[in-house]
């Protein structure tokens, strides 16, 4: 059972955390634990990710239309098919293809072993880790409307695929991908951000969907968590793309690895149980 305050605190962590490097599964998770709280579980986090996804959906609202319809349109136009929003259209279906079969392979493990919060502080350390690097070494100079292909796409759909364990983060995995493949740090965000649609909606209606009726009393903060969200998120979006603009990611790295150790410390002090 999901309690208001529970709601209104966790949909403020799932908006301002959703967009960055950090992962917002595993702060949903750690937040939780930390203050007494069952694991709300994989169900209400997909859910109220569909706040910071409606989010997306505003602020890259031009883009995304400009996609959409010229993707549909150059079905049947071949004119249309090399402008970079048709491309765009199918490099997003493909980068959704890994995160679609191994999420429903794996639906059972990320409901129940990947919540472990000693795998949650893992992953934060060691993608860090992987961030620090990433970003030192990229040469931060392709764009996507001239070097994005299908091979890069599915990179990007695999780096995603790993967020389906709470600590790796959505965003940090795909933006990780991006800055390794050398795209700029603008770019390897929006791409991220723009891959996260199909999937993020797809998950939290899928679970939506398979919501009974002794779910329906949680109706209610999910719903006030899922608005927070939203909210928030939208702010946390257009905060993040000026900040990575000007400034490297050695902030959010830094705060991964100190959050991990400190996730692992307390599980291994008995501070908080590894499963809520």
């Amino acid at each position: 059972m999901i309690g208001w305050l529970e709601a209104v605190v966790l949909g403020l962590v799932q908006g301002l955390t959703e967009f960055l490097p950090i992962s917002s599964s595993a702060h949903i998770r750690v937040v939780s634990a930390l203050a007494g709280w069952q694991d709300p579980g994989a169900a209400f986090t997909a859910v109220i990710q569909l706040g910071t996804e409606a989010a997306v959906l505003i602020y890259f609202r031009k883009e995304i239309w400009e996609i959409i319809s010229t993707w549909t349109r150059s079905l049947w136009n071949r004119e249309l098919r090399n402008d970079w929003a048709a491309r765009m259209g199918w490099y997003v279906i493909a980068g959704t293809l890994p995160i679609g079969v191994l999420g429903l392979l794996l639906k059972d493990q990320i409901e129940t072993v990947f919540r472990d919060l000693r795998l949650v502080g893992t992953t934060l350390i060691v993608f860090g880790v992987i961030l620090w690097v990433a970003d030192r070494t990229a040469r931060n100079k392709l764009t996507l409307e001239k070097h994005l292909s299908f091979t890069h796409a599915i990179v990007y759909g695999f780096a995603q695929a790993l967020a389906l364990i709470p600590g790796v983060s959505r965003s940090g995995g795909t933006i990780t991908a991006g800055l390794l493949l050398d795209y700029r740090r603008e770019d390897a965000a929006k791409y991220s951000f723009l891959l996260a649609i199909p999937a993020v909606l797809s998950s939290g209606l899928l679970e939506v969907s398979q919501i009974g009726e002794s779910a329906a009393p949680d109706w209610g903060p999910t719903i006030l968590a899922t608005l927070i969200s939203f909210l928030v998120g939208y702010a946390a979006v257009a905060w993040f793309l000026r900040y990575i603009s000007q400034h490297r990611f050695t902030g959010f790295v830094v705060y991964r690895i100190a959050l991990g150790f400190f996730v692992i410390l307390a599980v291994t002090m008995g501070w908080i149980p590894a499963i809520g």
